[in-house]
């Protein structure tokens, strides 16, 4: 059986390796926080949402798979969270059972014990499935959730369910291990084969051993281990085959419940964050992926999912239509939210690519082979060498692993240098980008870069304003507007230049005060001052 609840015809590669950057994707789009909302505490289930964010699919037809069960786990999360809590229930019953299979050190006779304890555990999980198809199986809608349950239905049969438990009867011989041998020319034992009990019961003349003999026995004493090993051996080679093959009967429904327990764990991940989001003033929408070969990007009240779930104030979202725009970039006001609207688009690529709904009333954008972040970074101790430097070698890492249709996101990227330099590898960059068919989006102070491609590339690209303001305050909505030649910030700096102001002033007073109090020879209460001139000294 299989689940493919992830996809049509194949199941998700769980053991995969993770994305080459998929370190800078976290810590650039702010995605623990998106993840950690998805586990709600569970390690397992941070790691199924982490695996299956971050290796999204470049197929339409897979995303909208995904984003059609996703809707009905949505509609029904009570029965999603059943059907992932007897997988977890299964693999868990594994554990309490004292006896195990398959290690090199067990005998067949153990091995087969062991294996048909764990089997019984399986058999009586998959009734439990069985139980929660037959009751839900006409509520859904989607394809892969119906094709699902319906498969448990079907092969999980009565009849089937009554001949496992026939052969897991068997399989513990209480009347005695039945098999054949020949004896070869030197008189040792070859092709010993398993046989089917013939019954237990035999005749009160046999019993007696009046009549003709069909078959000859004998008891080999209690104390005699050397006899009781024989027949240890003896047994062991009839029963290895079945020994064997029932190890592999467990360890596939082993293989199934894992399986299982993965893909059903992203649904339940995926409705823990749906939960938390719609707790949220934040619109939710499942977007509309456009083919890879397309250059689509369109969106309405975008917001910032991981912003979003830890504001306590309403997101602003931003409205853009940028279809048939390789290049974006995205200019204007310090503060104004540019960063968060970079994030917002890198999240919900990655979001759109897993099958999951984003933060927008509507958005829509081309599946892509890859996304790449090349965020400013900090300086640190960790640094070999200076902020440029580090700039360089990150792009050089993202280069070897660049292919075309990708999306690559630049935050104030090579910063580390003057106005000049920086604007004109940044440039050159892009451009090599571009003729490579590779998409991008660019936040820049950088005014002679941005202005360049408005002079010379305004056909395929779209200029973003983050602005201001009259008063100086921040809507944090961008508009399609032109590049200016500044950022505004004029108004931090006063801001700022204000804080400190205001501290120093207070500064002043302190040291004035303890100055007169250190000249007077006698201390004396300070004189009592009304509130008017409390605040008037303050």
């Amino acid at each position: 059986m299989k689940a493919h609840l992830l996809f049509a015809d194949e199941d998700f590669d769980a053991d995969a390796d993770l994305p080459w950057n998929h370190e800078d994707l976290v810590l650039d789009l702010e995605l623990s926080t998106l993840l950690h909302a998805m586990a709600n505490g569970d390690r397992f289930l941070f790691d199924v949402s982490r695996r299956v964010l971050l290796a999204g699919v470049d197929d339409v037809d897979s995303i909208l798979y995904r984003q059609h069960v996703l809707a009905d786990a949505i509609s029904h999360p009570r029965v999603i969270r059943d059907m992932y809590e007897v997988a977890v229930a299964a693999l868990e019953d594994r554990r309490s059972i004292w006896s195990g299979y398959g290690g090199s050190y067990q005998s067949p006779q153990s091995t087969l014990a062991g294996a048909v304890r764990h089997l019984e555990a399986y058999i009586a999980r998959l009734r439990e499935l069985r139980r929660i198809a037959d009751e839900h199986a006409e509520e859904f809608e989607s394809a892969g959730l119906r094709n699902f349950l319906s498969t448990l239905r079907q092969q999980l049969s009565d009849e089937y369910f009554a001949e496992v438990s026939e052969h897991l009867k068997q399989l513990r011989f209480r009347g005695g291990i039945f098999m054949s041998a020949r004896l070869d020319n030197d008189n040792s034992g070859i092709d010993f084969v398993l046989r089917a009990p013939v019954g237990s019961g035999r005749s009160w003349k046999h019993r007696l051993g009046i009549g003709a003999r069909s078959s000859y026995s004998f008891t080999v004493p209690v104390r005699d281990e050397g006899g009781i090993q024989v027949l240890q051996d003896l047994g062991d080679r009839g029963i290895n085959l079945v020994a064997n093959a029932t190890a592999q009967s467990a360890d596939h429904l082993k293989s199934y419940f894992t399986m299982l327990r993965f893909e059903l764990g992203y649904y339940v991940a995926c409705v823990n964050l749906h939960d938390r989001v719609v707790e949220k003033p934040v619109p939710v929408t499942f977007p509309e992926p456009a083919p890879l070969d397309s250059v689509a990007f369109s969106c309405t009240d975008l917001r910032d999912v991981s912003l979003a779930l830890q504001s306590d104030s309403p997101v602003i979202g931003n409205d853009v239509e940028g279809d048939g725009k390789e290049l974006v970039i995205i200019t204007g006001a310090n503060s104004g939210g540019k960063s968060t609207f970079l994030r917002s688009v890198g999240a919900a690529q990655l979001m759109m690519q897993s099958g999951l709904f984003v933060t927008a009333r509507e958005y829509r954008a081309n599946v892509v082979t890859h996304l790449f972040t090349h965020f400013i970074r900090e300086e640190d101790s960790s640094m070999q060498s200076g902020r440029f430097d580090e700039e360089l070698g990150r792009m050089s890492a993202i280069a070897d692993h660049l292919r075309p249709r990708c999306l690559v996101l630049f935050n104030e990227s090579f910063a580390g240098t003057n106005e000049l330099e920086g604007s004109e590898i940044a440039r050159q960059i892009v451009r090599a980008l571009l003729e490579s068919t590779i998409k991008v989006f660019a936040v820049t102070h950088r005014f002679d870069f941005a202005q360049s491609f408005f002079e010379r590339h305004a056909d395929f690209t779209l200029f973003l304003r983050a602005d201001r303001l009259p008063d100086g305050a921040r809507s944090y909505k961008l508009a399609a507007k032109r590049p200016l030649p500044t950022s505004f910030g004029e108004d931090l700096y006063y801001r700022l230049g204000a804080w400190l102001a205001e501290d120093e002033a207070e500064r002043k007073d302190r040291e004035e005060e303890e100055a007169e109090e250190a000249r007077s020879p006698v201390s004396s209460p300070a004189p009592e001052m009304d509130e008017d001139q409390t605040t008037a000294r303050r």
